[in-house]
């Protein structure tokens, strides 16, 4: 019994060992996103947009603001997740989290810009809340 300790004993202290090794890109870094705004896409890019496998109309939009990266790393491949409301308050994306993804966000305060397409029967306008981002301190292969 005490031969099994040891071995189990062991064991752990080796998963430790080997969990202080870990790639620090596995690790994810939560930025802060403010001073959110939104405007129209220029027409090139908003040109026959449409949502749900192409049976309803959407309108594009870019959303803009600033991250605030603390993490003291470049953070990569960092996604957007938010709440997209309408004029009436209803949930503009409905079941739909992440709206986009940030290539590099570098330490301190940038800006940053993501597309996001809205059905177009969403009455302007709108509501912008509970942004955030995850990304990752090292690259991570897409």
């Amino acid at each position: 019994m005490r031969a099994v300790l040891q071995k189990l004993f062991s064991g752990v202290l080796v998963i430790l060992w080997v969990m202080g090794w870990v790639n620090p890109a596995w690790a994810t870094v939560q930025i802060k996103l403010s001073n959110l705004s939104y405007r129209s896409c220029p027409d090139g890019m908003s040109q026959n947009m449409v949502l749900f496998g192409g049976t309803m109309a959407a309108n594009c939009y870019l959303i803009s603001g600033t991250a605030t990266n603390n993490s003291g790393k470049v953070v990569y491949n960092a996604d957007v997740f938010g709440r997209i409301y309408d004029a009436n308050g209803n949930d503009a994306i409905p079941e739909r989290g992440r709206l986009g993804s940030i290539a590099e966000i570098p330490v301190g305060v940038s800006t940053f810009e993501i597309m996001v397409s809205v059905p177009a029967e969403q009455p302007e306008p709108l509501e912008l809340k509970q942004f955030k981002a995850s990304g990752f301190t090292g690259h991570v292969r897409r």
